[in-house]
């Protein structure tokens, strides 16, 4: 049962529970005026009765006081009963009551006769047990006093034995009125539950029922409700199709920034948060939890900000700033973590929805765009332009210097002239070598080893070859190489970048290795990668170096490495070993040489 049929219901009970109420009421007054007509007539019969046995004889009786045995001219046992009472309430004759009688004086009837007005009450008669109405007139002597009471009184039937010939056709009566009210009351809810149960469907977006035509005949059914479904019908359809166009926006709205790389905050003016993307979740580890309601300053633990976003609310306009984030876990709670990081804030003020009431408040957007790898490209080609700057300025400058000297003053001295030109040639050798190197190494950064190039191959004619391209070094150095590649060793790679990594690490091993010493080149499976390795038994790399050693122009000692290298060489190693999806790693200790290592998955 419906809310909307209890209320009928309870309200069909209600009207019934009236009408007892209205019934018994006039019942009621019924009976009140039963009782006062019966008083109002027997307080004229005493007056009739007053006189007709005379003022003058009831007052000698009264005055006499003769007492109850005198006799009185009033028939006894008759219909109405008479009682003749003094100043002190006593009883001088009864009409139905021979023997003595308590004294009168507290009667209500008794006591307004003595005051001198005529007096009615109703009640049990103590003396008789009996129902009575009482109507009770002053006694005067001939001087106006008050010498007695005339009371006169009549037995009267109860208001309910009145009724009651009448009251079975009457409640029969009114059972009948009331089942058809509440049959009337219970069809009319029926339909009107029916009506607005129809108009509650609608309002709910249900279906289920087909529209009704205001034109056409509905049984049950008012016009008004027919034109107000309609009604509702159609603005609930107009709902529907904005509602399907918001829930379509926002779904086109999460889908923009949970595809967002940067992270996002939508707060208020007080700087509470009302979102947050994934993006923003992830680079503060806020987790999946619900964030609304949160500051930004306990979210985030980032004061530059708060403050950023206080300056864009304040000015009313759009702010740009760049921000850098230190690693490490922020001792207060959760925050950044991992090494520095550099943002480019964008923070708007705009106006920002905070509740379900459709109305904007004043509120902040900000939008962190990570720079960070633009930054350290950025600083990669300074220190690319510095450091290329740097190892081309000393062969320029002595090309430049001892080319000037042959042209200006050139020696007699045959030998003399050799040792410039021989300066000369190292120094254009050296930049060849530099130049080659930066070719490569841009080769790798800008297309790596690609897979349609890549082939499946035999490793040791790599490594033959590879070997082959150092021995000249490695004869003037007396060093011997020394090659374990089994031939049944096959690897997909792209075979020119395998031999020219293996050429760098050969030729660092004999650069750095003493003269009678030995270096070792190899290749074997390790788990699941191929595992190609250079060892030697040069001066070895200190700890503390072995972190960079594959930067780009990073050198232990500058003064130790005049040699011809560019300062590129394990730089382009691991740029091969990345290129093959692989690793480069060194182990090293001073003073028992170096071994480095490249791993293939």
């Amino acid at each position: 049962m419906t809310v909307f049929k209890k209320s009928l219901l309870t309200l069909s009970l209600a009207a019934l529970g009236l009408s007892a109420v209205l019934v018994a009421a006039v019942l009621t007054f019924m009976n009140s005026l039963y009782y006062e007509t019966n008083a109002e007539s027997l307080g004229n019969t005493a007056q009739t009765v007053f006189s007709l046995l005379g003022k003058e004889r009831i007052t000698e009786y009264v005055a006499a006081n003769s007492g109850p045995g005198s006799p009185f001219p009033f028939a006894r046992n008759g219909a109405y009963r008479l009682t003749l009472i003094d100043r002190a309430g006593d009883v001088l004759w009864d009409s139905h009551i021979e023997r003595p009688l308590v004294n009168h004086l507290d009667r209500e009837e008794v006591r307004a006769a003595l005051e001198g007005r005529e007096g009615s009450a109703r009640r049990d008669s103590l003396s008789t047990g009996m129902r009575q109405i009482y109507a009770a007139l002053p006694v005067q002597d001939g001087e106006g006093r008050v010498a007695g009471v005339f009371r006169l009184s009549v037995t009267v039937p109860g208001f309910r034995r009145r009724i009651a010939p009448a009251a079975l056709p009457f409640l029969f009566l009114a059972g009948l009125l009331g089942l058809a009210a509440f049959a009337a009351i219970f069809v009319f809810s029926r339909s009107l539950a029916a009506s607005l149960g129809r108009l509650v469907d609608i309002a709910a977006g249900g279906k289920t029922r087909p529209a009704l035509d205001p034109a056409e005949s509905a049984p049950g059914v008012a016009l008004e409700f027919l034109t107000l479904e309609k009604a509702l019908r159609d603005m609930s359809a107009e709902l529907n199709l904005r509602l399907e166009q918001a829930r379509s926006e926002g779904q086109r709205l999460r889908a923009i920034l949970n595809g967002m790389s940067e992270a996002v905050f939508a707060m208020d003016a007080k700087l509470i948060l009302h979102l947050v993307n994934p993006a923003a979740r992830r680079l503060f580890n806020l987790g999946d939890g619900d964030v609304a309601g949160r500051s930004l300053l306990e979210a985030t633990h980032s004061t530059e900000l708060e403050q950023a976003a206080r300056a864009a609310l304040a000015e009313g306009r759009s702010l740009e700033k760049e921000l850098r984030f230190h690693g490490g876990t922020d001792p207060l709670g959760p925050g950044l973590s991992g090494p520095e990081q550099y943002f480019q804030l964008f923070a708007t003020a705009a106006d920002i929805m905070t509740d379900n009431t459709g109305m904007t408040n004043n509120g902040v957007i900000l939008v962190m765009a990570d720079i960070t790898r633009l930054v350290r490209l950025e600083q990669i080609r300074k220190d690319f332009v510095a450091n290329v700057s740097h190892e081309l300025r000393t062969p320029i400058q002595l090309i430049k210097g001892f080319s000037e000297t042959l042209l200006e003053s050139p020696p007699e001295d045959t030998a003399q002239i050799n040792h410039f030109i021989r300066i000369i040639y190292q120094s254009a050798r050296t930049m060849e070598n530099l130049t080659n190197d930066l070719l490569i190494l841009a080769s790798l950064e800008n297309s790596g080893a690609s897979p349609h190039d890549m082939e499946e191959q035999s490793l040791a004619p790599l490594f033959a070859e590879a070997v082959s391209s150092v021995e000249t070094g490695a004869r003037q150095k007396h060093i011997e190489i020394i090659v374990n590649c089994p031939p049944d060793i096959r690897a997909k790679v792209h075979g020119s970048f395998i031999i020219q990594a293996l050429i760098n690490l050969l030729d660092n091993g004999i650069k750095y290795s003493a003269e009678n010493s030995r270096v070792w080149a190899a290749a074997y499976h390790e788990e699941t990668a191929l595992v190609l390795e250079v060892r030697d038994e040069g001066s070895g790399i200190p700890a503390q170096h072995l972190e960079r050693i594959f930067e780009r122009f990073y050198r232990i000692d500058r003064s130790r490495t005049r040699n011809g290298g560019t300062g590129l060489g394990l730089s382009i190693v691991r740029h091969i070993a990345l290129s093959h999806n692989g690793t480069a790693e060194v182990e090293s200790r001073v003073g028992e040489g170096s071994v480095f290592r490249i791993r293939i998955p």
